[in-house]
This record gives structure tokens, C-alpha cells and sequence, in this order.
């Protein structure tokens, strides 16, 4: 082989590895740096429900046994498909637990008998500075114009930072595929796969066809929910006539859910 001939192949097949190489950055450049995630991504009716701030109010003078608690949680998990997996891997969006526990910035160390034996629902707070917006580096959690904390599962890449910045425990895990734990599918919302985070949405997918979020329609109308702006809504008149309570408020994220005391 001449050299002019060596050359040319030396030439080559640099050539072709640089194209190669440069293919492979682009295409992992792709995968770390996707583009932004839209904002409001479900398909609107003519009749969907709006607000500039949505808010929750739970009546928890009216939640006071385990058994008025259950309806509220089962709806949720059955209109969204959260699993039920036994164990330290539980996914929820919605539970149950004592007032030291929602309430642990509270320092009154004396309380009512009944509010401090009483059962509180938890959930996302849906709040106005959301920590867990912030600290996701693929936009995967995002704020919509209506001030609900969304969660996009196909750009979930299972960090999990958004958890460790939550400071109300509101976001699950799923460890394992959770489609063999669903006893019903509800086919008309997605399920979900291993490896991503999952939370509350406020019932986005309902808002956009004009229904109320699922724990509030089996409240019986101990949760209502409505425009925190509009001073005629239903949440606004609530907590002007009320004593509520915000869950650790003073973290600065501006929580969405407030508690009747």
C-alpha cells in the first residue's frame, strides 16, 4: 500500500469516527437537555372549570372517623389509578394522619381533645412556590397558569429530587411496576410505570371537562374547592367566616390547601 493510499484511509476513518462521535453527543445532548415541557397539556371542553389560584378547604370538623376519611381516599386512587401496594414502597395521593404529624410547625403543645385525636387528610399542596418545581432538572414538574404543581410521567426520569425538596411528604415513588397492584383500571386515565414519581394533580384532567376533583364530589361537601381570588368563591366566603390552617406556611411555598379547625 502507498502512502498516498494510507492516507487517504488514515483520513478516512478519522473522518468517519468524528461524525460518529459527534452523532452520539447530539444524541445524548437530546436525551439530558429535552425541550421545555408544555404548559397545560390536557384537552380543554367548552365547559372547563377556571381560576387565577385554585384552592382546597377541608372541613375537618366534618372528617372525623376513619370512616368519613375512606370514601375520600378510595375515590382518588380509583379515579387515578394509584396502586395498592403493601409495605415501605406505598404509593398515594391522598391519605390520612394525626395533627403533630400535618401540623408538626404548630408549637401549641396543648390542643382540644377532639383536634388533636382527629384524623387530617394530606395531600400535594398544590403550593404558589413550589420547592419541588425548582430543584427538577428536566421540567418534568412544572406550575400551570392556574397555579396547579403538574407532574409530566414521560419526562420523569426517577431522580427523585422533587421528593427530597417537598416538605409535605406528597409525592410517591414507584419502585416496581404498579399495574399489577390496580384492582380496577379506570381506562380513561393513564397508568403509570416504574421508575417515575407520581403525586395529586388537583383532578386537572376533571377540571378540563368541568367536574370537580374526585374528593370533592365524595366529600359530601366537607372539602370544597374554588377560586382563591375570587372573593365570592365558595373557598374564599369559607375561610372568611372560619379559623383555618395551612400546613407548614412558614417554608415559604405558599401552600394551596387549607384546614378548617
Amino acid at each position: 500500500m502507498n502512502s498516498s493510499r494510507r492516507y487517504f484511509l488514515k483520513v478516512a476513518g478519522l473522518s468517519g469516527f468524528a461524525l460518529a462521535a459527534a452523532s452520539g453527543a447530539q444524541a445524548a445532548q437530546a436525551v439530558l437537555s429535552p425541550a421545555p415541557a408544555g404548559k397545560g397539556a390536557y384537552a380543554s371542553d367548552k365547559g372547563a372549570l377556571r381560576a387565577k389560584r385554585w384552592a382546597m378547604v377541608i372541613d375537618t370538623r366534618r372528617l372525623t372517623s376513619p370512616e368519613a376519611l375512606r370514601p375520600i381516599v378510595e375515590a382518588c386512587h380509583a379515579a387515578h389509578n394509584v396502586p395498592t401496594i403493601p409495605g415501605p414502597q406505598e404509593v398515594k395521593w391522598i391519605w390520612d394522619d394525626t395533627f403533630h404529624h400535618a401540623f408538626a410547625s404548630d408549637p401549641n403543645p396543648v390542643l382540644p381533645k377532639d383536634v388533636e385525636e382527629r384524623r387530617y387528610l394530606m395531600l400535594c399542596n398544590h403550593c404558589t412556590s413550589p420547592s419541588c418545581v425548582r430543584v427538577c432538572p428536566v421540567k418534568a414538574t412544572y406550575t400551570t397558569a392556574h397555579g396547579l404543581v403538574a407532574q409530566d410521567y414521560h419526562r420523569c426520569i426517577g431522580c427523585r429530587f422533587c421528593m427530597a425538596a417537598c416538605p409535605y411528604g406528597s409525592r410517591s415513588f414507584n419502585f416496581q411496576d404498579p399495574r399489577p397492584f390496580l384492582k380496577d383500571l379506570n381506562a380513561e386515565y393513564p397508568t403509570r410505570m416504574r421508575g417515575v414519581v407520581e403525586k395529586c394533580t388537583f383532578c386537572a384532567e376533571r377540571l378540563e371537562k368541568g367536574l370537580l376533583p374526585a374528593c370533592v364530589e365524595a366529600s359530601d361537601g366537607a372539602i370544597l374547592f374554588g377560586d382563591l381570588m375570587d372573593p365570592e368563591s365558595t373557598v374564599r366566603k369559607a375561610l372568611a367566616e372560619n379559623f383555618s390552617m395551612r400546613r407548614k406556611p412558614d417554608l415559604g411555598t405558599d401552600p394551596g390547601v387549607y384546614y378548617i379547625i
